[in-house]
Protein backbone atom coordinates (compact mmCIF):
# COMPACT_ATOMS: atom_id res chain seq x y z
CA UNK A 1 0.00 0.00 0.00
CA UNK A 2 0.95 3.64 -0.73
CA UNK A 3 1.73 5.91 2.22
CA UNK A 4 -0.83 8.26 3.15
CA UNK A 5 0.64 11.21 2.91
CA UNK A 6 0.62 10.31 -0.61
CA UNK A 7 -2.98 10.08 -1.69
CA UNK A 8 -4.02 13.01 1.25
CA UNK A 9 -4.63 15.91 -1.56
CA UNK A 10 -6.80 13.05 -3.40
CA UNK A 11 -9.05 11.63 -1.42
CA UNK A 12 -9.14 13.20 1.98
CA UNK A 13 -8.85 16.86 2.17
CA UNK A 14 -11.13 19.51 2.45
CA UNK A 15 -11.17 23.39 3.47
CA UNK A 16 -12.80 24.62 6.42
CA UNK A 17 -15.39 26.37 4.67
CA UNK A 18 -16.75 23.13 2.79
CA UNK A 19 -16.45 21.34 6.15
CA UNK A 20 -18.88 24.38 8.19
CA UNK A 21 -20.91 24.31 4.60
CA UNK A 22 -21.67 20.52 5.04
CA UNK A 23 -21.49 19.26 8.77
CA UNK A 24 -24.79 20.00 11.38
CA UNK A 25 -24.63 21.37 14.49
CA UNK A 26 -23.62 18.40 17.15
CA UNK A 27 -26.60 19.36 19.58
CA UNK A 28 -29.16 18.73 16.44
CA UNK A 29 -31.54 15.66 16.83
CA UNK A 30 -30.81 12.14 14.79
CA UNK A 31 -34.10 12.35 13.06
CA UNK A 32 -32.72 15.95 11.47
CA UNK A 33 -29.69 14.69 11.02
CA UNK A 34 -31.04 11.44 8.97
CA UNK A 35 -31.92 12.97 5.48
CA UNK A 36 -34.40 11.73 2.98
CA UNK A 37 -34.51 11.03 -0.87
CA UNK A 38 -36.12 13.78 -1.51
CA UNK A 39 -33.74 16.11 0.71
CA UNK A 40 -32.25 18.58 -1.32
CA UNK A 41 -29.25 18.91 1.73
CA UNK A 42 -26.76 16.36 0.15
CA UNK A 43 -25.51 13.90 3.01
CA UNK A 44 -22.25 13.66 4.23
CA UNK A 45 -22.64 9.88 4.68
CA UNK A 46 -24.20 7.64 2.49
CA UNK A 47 -24.81 4.47 5.23
CA UNK A 48 -25.85 1.28 2.92
CA UNK A 49 -26.99 -2.10 4.24
CA UNK A 50 -27.85 -5.53 1.94
CA UNK A 51 -30.72 -6.59 3.51
CA UNK A 52 -32.60 -10.08 3.03
CA UNK A 53 -35.14 -11.03 5.72
CA UNK A 54 -33.89 -8.68 8.31
CA UNK A 55 -36.43 -7.74 10.38
CA UNK A 56 -35.87 -9.02 13.31
CA UNK A 57 -32.23 -6.99 12.85
CA UNK A 58 -32.89 -3.71 10.79
CA UNK A 59 -34.69 -1.35 13.87
CA UNK A 60 -31.73 -1.68 15.93
CA UNK A 61 -28.89 -0.91 12.83
CA UNK A 62 -30.59 1.90 11.69
CA UNK A 63 -30.95 3.18 15.93
CA UNK A 64 -27.34 2.50 16.23
CA UNK A 65 -26.56 4.68 12.91
CA UNK A 66 -28.66 7.50 14.04
CA UNK A 67 -27.00 7.74 17.38
CA UNK A 68 -24.08 7.28 15.39
CA UNK A 69 -24.90 10.32 13.53
CA UNK A 70 -25.62 12.17 16.31
CA UNK A 71 -22.07 11.56 17.90
CA UNK A 72 -20.59 13.02 14.76
CA UNK A 73 -22.83 15.72 13.75
CA UNK A 74 -23.32 14.72 10.11
CA UNK A 75 -25.72 14.76 8.12
CA UNK A 76 -26.30 11.01 6.57
CA UNK A 77 -28.53 8.98 4.58
CA UNK A 78 -29.37 5.17 5.08
CA UNK A 79 -29.74 3.17 2.10
CA UNK A 80 -31.17 0.08 2.38
CA UNK A 81 -30.95 -2.80 -0.88
CA UNK A 82 -33.46 -5.14 -0.06
CA UNK A 83 -34.39 -8.37 -1.51
CA UNK A 84 -36.72 -9.33 1.27
CA UNK A 85 -39.81 -11.62 1.59
CA UNK A 86 -40.58 -10.28 5.27
CA UNK A 87 -41.35 -6.93 6.64
CA UNK A 88 -37.80 -5.97 6.50
CA UNK A 89 -38.33 -2.54 3.97
CA UNK A 90 -41.53 -1.38 5.82
CA UNK A 91 -39.48 -1.35 9.02
CA UNK A 92 -36.90 0.65 7.28
CA UNK A 93 -38.82 2.80 5.47
CA UNK A 94 -40.93 3.97 8.92
CA UNK A 95 -37.72 4.30 10.64
CA UNK A 96 -36.60 6.88 7.30
CA UNK A 97 -34.30 4.88 6.01
CA UNK A 98 -34.53 5.08 1.73
CA UNK A 99 -35.17 1.66 0.25
CA UNK A 100 -34.25 0.24 -3.12
CA UNK A 101 -34.59 -2.89 -4.45
CA UNK A 102 -31.85 -4.43 -6.85
CA UNK A 103 -33.00 -5.30 -10.14
CA UNK A 104 -30.38 -8.12 -9.87
CA UNK A 105 -29.46 -11.32 -7.53
CA UNK A 106 -26.28 -11.41 -5.05
CA UNK A 107 -24.48 -9.43 -2.17
CA UNK A 108 -22.57 -7.95 -3.83
CA UNK A 109 -24.87 -6.43 -6.98
CA UNK A 110 -27.14 -5.42 -3.65
CA UNK A 111 -24.34 -3.09 -2.86
CA UNK A 112 -23.40 -1.89 -6.13
CA UNK A 113 -26.87 -1.09 -7.21
CA UNK A 114 -27.30 1.06 -3.84
CA UNK A 115 -23.90 2.35 -4.19
CA UNK A 116 -24.64 3.61 -7.74
CA UNK A 117 -27.68 5.66 -5.81
CA UNK A 118 -25.54 7.11 -2.88
CA UNK A 119 -24.83 11.58 -2.66
CA UNK A 120 -22.90 11.57 0.23
CA UNK A 121 -18.83 11.98 0.46
CA UNK A 122 -17.74 9.19 2.26
CA UNK A 123 -19.79 5.43 1.83
CA UNK A 124 -19.94 3.11 5.32
CA UNK A 125 -21.06 -0.60 4.21
CA UNK A 126 -22.67 -3.17 6.98
CA UNK A 127 -24.49 -6.01 7.28
CA UNK A 128 -28.07 -5.19 8.93
CA UNK A 129 -28.27 -8.33 11.17
CA UNK A 130 -26.89 -6.26 14.19
CA UNK A 131 -23.02 -8.34 13.99
CA UNK A 132 -21.77 -4.73 13.59
CA UNK A 133 -22.42 -1.82 16.02
CA UNK A 134 -22.71 1.19 13.73
CA UNK A 135 -22.76 3.05 16.72
CA UNK A 136 -18.49 2.72 16.02
CA UNK A 137 -18.99 4.55 12.39
CA UNK A 138 -17.03 7.63 13.28
CA UNK A 139 -13.76 5.97 14.82
CA UNK A 140 -13.84 4.10 10.83
CA UNK A 141 -14.83 7.44 9.38
CA UNK A 142 -11.89 9.69 10.98
CA UNK A 143 -9.04 8.60 9.09
CA UNK A 144 -10.99 8.71 6.01
CA UNK A 145 -12.34 12.17 6.38
CA UNK A 146 -8.77 12.89 7.68
CA UNK A 147 -6.61 11.81 4.93
CA UNK A 148 -4.92 9.21 5.96
CA UNK A 149 -6.70 6.23 4.60
CA UNK A 150 -8.90 5.84 1.62
CA UNK A 151 -10.51 2.93 3.06
CA UNK A 152 -10.60 2.04 6.64
CA UNK A 153 -12.22 -1.94 7.64
CA UNK A 154 -13.31 -2.85 10.86
CA UNK A 155 -11.10 -5.94 11.76
CA UNK A 156 -13.20 -8.13 14.03
CA UNK A 157 -10.16 -10.71 14.26
CA UNK A 158 -7.84 -8.05 15.67
CA UNK A 159 -11.23 -6.73 18.24
CA UNK A 160 -13.23 -9.02 20.21
CA UNK A 161 -15.61 -11.45 18.78
CA UNK A 162 -18.55 -12.39 21.08
CA UNK A 163 -19.32 -16.22 22.12
CA UNK A 164 -21.65 -17.01 19.35
CA UNK A 165 -21.27 -14.39 17.06
CA UNK A 166 -18.87 -17.01 14.53
CA UNK A 167 -18.25 -19.98 14.08
CA UNK A 168 -14.68 -21.58 15.57
CA UNK A 169 -14.32 -23.43 11.65
CA UNK A 170 -14.65 -19.77 10.48
CA UNK A 171 -12.77 -17.26 13.06
CA UNK A 172 -9.57 -20.01 13.18
CA UNK A 173 -9.74 -21.40 9.85
CA UNK A 174 -12.07 -19.83 7.34
CA UNK A 175 -11.08 -15.83 7.51
CA UNK A 176 -7.15 -16.00 8.39
CA UNK A 177 -6.75 -18.25 5.60
CA UNK A 178 -8.44 -16.51 3.04
CA UNK A 179 -7.07 -13.07 4.48
CA UNK A 180 -3.87 -14.71 4.39
CA UNK A 181 -4.25 -15.59 0.42
CA UNK A 182 -5.30 -12.00 -0.46
CA UNK A 183 -2.38 -10.49 1.65
CA UNK A 184 0.01 -12.82 -0.45
CA UNK A 185 -1.50 -12.54 -3.46
CA UNK A 186 -2.32 -8.99 -3.75
CA UNK A 187 -0.35 -7.53 -1.00
CA UNK A 188 -3.24 -6.26 1.04
CA UNK A 189 -1.92 -6.34 4.56
CA UNK A 190 -4.89 -6.76 6.19
CA UNK A 191 -5.93 -8.83 9.65
CA UNK A 192 -9.35 -9.32 8.61
CA UNK A 193 -10.00 -9.06 4.68
CA UNK A 194 -13.76 -10.37 4.49
CA UNK A 195 -15.14 -7.92 7.82
CA UNK A 196 -17.83 -6.56 6.06
CA UNK A 197 -17.82 -3.48 8.14
CA UNK A 198 -16.13 -0.20 6.06
CA UNK A 199 -16.35 2.79 5.40
CA UNK A 200 -14.45 4.25 2.24
CA UNK A 201 -14.61 7.68 0.17
CA UNK A 202 -16.93 7.93 -2.95
CA UNK A 203 -14.16 8.87 -5.19
CA UNK A 204 -12.06 5.78 -4.06
CA UNK A 205 -15.27 3.59 -4.38
CA UNK A 206 -15.29 4.92 -8.10
CA UNK A 207 -11.79 4.40 -8.81
CA UNK A 208 -12.42 0.72 -7.73
CA UNK A 209 -14.70 -0.10 -10.47
CA UNK A 210 -15.66 -3.10 -8.92
CA UNK A 211 -18.20 -5.67 -11.04
CA UNK A 212 -18.65 -8.91 -9.50
CA UNK A 213 -22.27 -9.46 -8.04
CA UNK A 214 -21.67 -12.93 -5.56
CA UNK A 215 -19.85 -12.89 -1.99
CA UNK A 216 -16.49 -12.29 -3.53
CA UNK A 217 -17.87 -8.72 -3.72
CA UNK A 218 -15.74 -8.08 -0.04
CA UNK A 219 -12.82 -9.65 -1.85
CA UNK A 220 -12.85 -7.92 -5.10
CA UNK A 221 -12.94 -4.48 -2.93
CA UNK A 222 -9.43 -5.30 -1.13
CA UNK A 223 -7.72 -6.42 -4.59
CA UNK A 224 -8.82 -3.38 -6.64
CA UNK A 225 -7.79 -1.23 -3.53
CA UNK A 226 -4.67 -3.04 -3.45
CA UNK A 227 -4.17 -2.98 -7.33
CA UNK A 228 -4.90 0.62 -7.41
CA UNK A 229 -2.58 1.66 -5.05
CA UNK A 230 -4.86 2.89 -2.15
CA UNK A 231 -4.64 3.20 1.36
CA UNK A 232 -6.47 0.66 3.16
CA UNK A 233 -6.29 0.71 7.89
CA UNK A 234 -7.96 -1.25 9.73
CA UNK A 235 -9.70 -0.60 13.29
CA UNK A 236 -10.22 -3.44 16.51
CA UNK A 237 -14.56 -3.83 16.60
CA UNK A 238 -16.70 -5.76 18.73
CA UNK A 239 -18.25 -8.55 16.44
CA UNK A 240 -21.79 -9.40 17.48
CA UNK A 241 -23.91 -12.15 17.52
CA UNK A 242 -26.60 -12.12 14.81
CA UNK A 243 -30.27 -11.54 14.92
CA UNK A 244 -32.37 -13.98 12.57
CA UNK A 245 -31.17 -16.91 10.54
CA UNK A 246 -27.48 -17.42 8.74
CA UNK A 247 -27.53 -16.93 5.28
CA UNK A 248 -23.95 -17.27 4.60
CA UNK A 249 -23.05 -20.93 2.98
CA UNK A 250 -19.69 -21.61 4.36
CA UNK A 251 -18.19 -23.95 2.12
CA UNK A 252 -19.81 -22.39 -1.14
CA UNK A 253 -19.22 -18.63 -0.60
CA UNK A 254 -15.57 -19.61 0.82
CA UNK A 255 -15.14 -21.40 -2.53
CA UNK A 256 -16.52 -18.13 -4.53
CA UNK A 257 -13.96 -16.11 -2.85
CA UNK A 258 -10.78 -18.36 -3.50
CA UNK A 259 -11.72 -18.84 -6.61
CA UNK A 260 -11.81 -15.09 -7.60
CA UNK A 261 -8.93 -14.65 -6.14
CA UNK A 262 -7.18 -17.58 -8.23
CA UNK A 263 -8.63 -16.30 -11.43
CA UNK A 264 -7.70 -12.90 -10.87
CA UNK A 265 -3.69 -13.72 -10.06
CA UNK A 266 -2.22 -15.75 -12.78
CA UNK A 267 1.06 -15.47 -12.07
CA UNK A 268 0.09 -17.55 -8.78
CA UNK A 269 -2.02 -19.96 -10.69
CA UNK A 270 -0.16 -20.44 -14.10
CA UNK A 271 3.44 -18.79 -14.20
CA UNK A 272 5.05 -19.66 -11.00
CA UNK A 273 3.67 -23.63 -11.19
CA UNK A 274 4.26 -23.38 -14.96
CA UNK A 275 7.89 -22.54 -14.11
CA UNK A 276 8.80 -24.85 -11.56
CA UNK A 277 7.09 -27.52 -13.08
CA UNK A 278 9.01 -26.74 -16.03
CA UNK A 279 12.16 -26.00 -14.20
CA UNK A 280 12.26 -29.89 -12.64
CA UNK A 281 11.49 -31.24 -16.50
CA UNK A 282 14.77 -29.40 -17.40
CA UNK A 283 16.29 -30.41 -14.48
CA UNK A 284 15.38 -34.34 -14.65
CA UNK A 285 16.35 -34.61 -18.66
CA UNK A 286 19.35 -33.07 -18.23
CA UNK A 287 20.61 -35.54 -15.41
CA UNK A 288 19.40 -38.08 -17.95
CA UNK A 289 21.03 -37.02 -21.25
CA UNK A 290 24.62 -36.63 -19.48
CA UNK A 291 24.55 -39.61 -17.37
CA UNK A 292 25.12 -37.43 -14.19
CA UNK A 293 24.90 -39.75 -11.05
CA UNK A 294 23.26 -38.13 -7.55
CA UNK A 295 24.59 -39.94 -4.54
CA UNK A 296 25.60 -42.93 -6.38
CA UNK A 297 22.07 -42.98 -8.43
CA UNK A 298 22.18 -43.34 -11.94
CA UNK A 299 18.95 -41.77 -14.18
CA UNK A 300 18.22 -43.47 -17.77
CA UNK A 301 15.44 -43.53 -20.00
CA UNK A 302 12.77 -43.46 -17.80
CA UNK A 303 13.77 -40.32 -15.95
CA UNK A 304 14.28 -38.71 -19.41
CA UNK A 305 10.61 -39.73 -20.09
CA UNK A 306 9.57 -38.23 -16.92
CA UNK A 307 11.56 -35.38 -17.28
CA UNK A 308 10.04 -34.73 -21.08
CA UNK A 309 6.26 -35.01 -19.46
CA UNK A 310 6.86 -32.46 -17.07
CA UNK A 311 8.43 -29.99 -19.39
CA UNK A 312 5.45 -30.10 -21.30
CA UNK A 313 2.66 -29.77 -19.29
CA UNK A 314 5.19 -27.14 -17.26
CA UNK A 315 5.36 -25.25 -20.80
CA UNK A 316 1.41 -25.27 -20.87
CA UNK A 317 0.49 -24.39 -17.56
CA UNK A 318 2.67 -21.70 -18.06
CA UNK A 319 1.70 -20.49 -21.38
CA UNK A 320 -1.67 -20.41 -19.34
CA UNK A 321 -0.67 -17.25 -17.77
CA UNK A 322 -0.11 -15.29 -20.56
CA UNK A 323 -3.17 -16.20 -22.13
CA UNK A 324 -5.21 -15.28 -18.83
CA UNK A 325 -3.29 -11.92 -18.87
CA UNK A 326 -3.92 -11.34 -22.15
CA UNK A 327 -7.62 -12.62 -22.57
CA UNK A 328 -8.76 -11.29 -18.76
CA UNK A 329 -7.58 -8.22 -17.76
CA UNK A 330 -6.62 -9.70 -14.50
CA UNK A 331 -6.47 -7.74 -10.98
CA UNK A 332 -3.31 -9.10 -10.43
CA UNK A 333 -1.09 -9.16 -13.32
CA UNK A 334 1.82 -11.08 -13.41
CA UNK A 335 5.12 -9.81 -12.45
CA UNK A 336 7.66 -12.18 -12.95
CA UNK A 337 10.00 -11.35 -15.99
CA UNK A 338 9.17 -14.41 -18.46
CA UNK A 339 5.68 -13.79 -18.24
CA UNK A 340 6.11 -9.65 -18.94
CA UNK A 341 8.64 -10.50 -21.85
CA UNK A 342 6.37 -12.94 -23.50
CA UNK A 343 2.98 -10.47 -23.04
CA UNK A 344 5.06 -7.59 -24.07
CA UNK A 345 7.58 -8.18 -26.40
CA UNK A 346 6.94 -11.43 -27.88
CA UNK A 347 4.59 -10.75 -31.37
CA UNK A 348 2.84 -13.35 -33.88
CA UNK A 349 6.16 -13.21 -36.19
CA UNK A 350 8.51 -13.86 -33.32
CA UNK A 351 7.15 -16.35 -31.86
CA UNK A 352 6.45 -18.01 -35.04
CA UNK A 353 9.71 -18.51 -35.69
CA UNK A 354 11.03 -19.61 -32.42
CA UNK A 355 8.91 -22.46 -32.75
CA UNK A 356 9.62 -23.34 -36.39
CA UNK A 357 13.04 -23.43 -35.27
CA UNK A 358 12.55 -25.82 -32.59
CA UNK A 359 10.45 -27.50 -34.89
CA UNK A 360 13.01 -27.66 -37.60
CA UNK A 361 15.75 -28.52 -34.97
CA UNK A 362 13.68 -31.35 -33.16
CA UNK A 363 12.41 -32.38 -36.50
CA UNK A 364 15.90 -32.93 -38.19
CA UNK A 365 17.16 -35.09 -35.18
CA UNK A 366 14.08 -37.27 -35.71
CA UNK A 367 14.65 -37.78 -39.52
CA UNK A 368 18.57 -38.63 -38.96
CA UNK A 369 17.09 -41.22 -36.43
CA UNK A 370 14.90 -42.75 -38.96
CA UNK A 371 17.45 -42.80 -41.50
CA UNK A 372 19.58 -44.61 -39.31
CA UNK A 373 17.33 -46.66 -38.21
CA UNK A 374 15.75 -47.65 -41.93
CA UNK A 375 19.63 -48.48 -43.21
CA UNK A 376 20.64 -50.37 -40.71
CA UNK A 377 17.76 -52.99 -40.71
CA UNK A 378 15.13 -51.63 -38.63
CA UNK A 379 17.84 -52.17 -35.77
CA UNK A 380 17.65 -50.39 -32.23
CA UNK A 381 17.59 -47.11 -32.15
CA UNK A 382 21.49 -45.37 -31.21
CA UNK A 383 19.73 -43.06 -28.36
CA UNK A 384 17.03 -43.42 -27.18
CA UNK A 385 17.62 -40.67 -24.66
CA UNK A 386 18.50 -38.14 -27.51
CA UNK A 387 15.54 -38.98 -29.42
CA UNK A 388 13.00 -38.48 -26.07
CA UNK A 389 14.54 -34.70 -25.71
CA UNK A 390 14.35 -34.45 -30.27
CA UNK A 391 10.63 -35.09 -30.07
CA UNK A 392 9.99 -33.11 -26.74
CA UNK A 393 11.44 -29.80 -28.77
CA UNK A 394 9.79 -31.24 -31.62
CA UNK A 395 6.36 -30.99 -29.73
CA UNK A 396 7.02 -27.68 -27.48
CA UNK A 397 7.81 -25.94 -31.03
CA UNK A 398 4.57 -27.21 -32.31
CA UNK A 399 2.85 -25.65 -29.34
CA UNK A 400 5.21 -22.83 -29.52
CA UNK A 401 3.40 -21.73 -33.24
CA UNK A 402 0.16 -22.54 -32.10
CA UNK A 403 0.15 -20.50 -29.56
CA UNK A 404 1.75 -17.69 -30.48
CA UNK A 405 -1.35 -17.50 -33.34
CA UNK A 406 -3.46 -18.16 -30.48
CA UNK A 407 -1.92 -15.00 -28.13
CA UNK A 408 -1.73 -12.95 -31.46
CA UNK A 409 -5.78 -13.87 -31.81
CA UNK A 410 -6.85 -12.93 -27.65
CA UNK A 411 -4.60 -9.52 -28.22
CA UNK A 412 -6.80 -8.61 -31.40
CA UNK A 413 -10.08 -9.21 -29.53
CA UNK A 414 -8.91 -7.28 -26.58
Amino acid sequence: MSNASTKADTHGRHDDESRIEREIDENESAEELLLGADSDTEPVLSIVMPTMNEEEGIAECIERTKRALETAGLTGEIIVSDSSSDRTPEIAREMGAIVVEPDGKGYGYAYRYAFDRTRGEYIVMGDADTTYDFEQIPRLLEPVRNGDADMVMGSRLEGEIKDGAMPALHQHVGNPLLTKFLNVFYEAGVSDAHSGFRVFSKAAYDEMDLETDGMEFASEMIMEAGARDLTIDETPIVYHEREGEETLESFKDGWRHVRFMLVNAPGYLFSIPGLVIGALGVVLMGLAATGTSVGGAMFGVRTMIAGSLLTMVGYQVGSFGVFSTVASDPIRKPDDRLTHWLTTAVSLERGATIGTLMVATGGLYAAYSLYVWLTQGYAMLPSVVANIGAFTLLVLGMQTVFSAFFLSTLAQRN
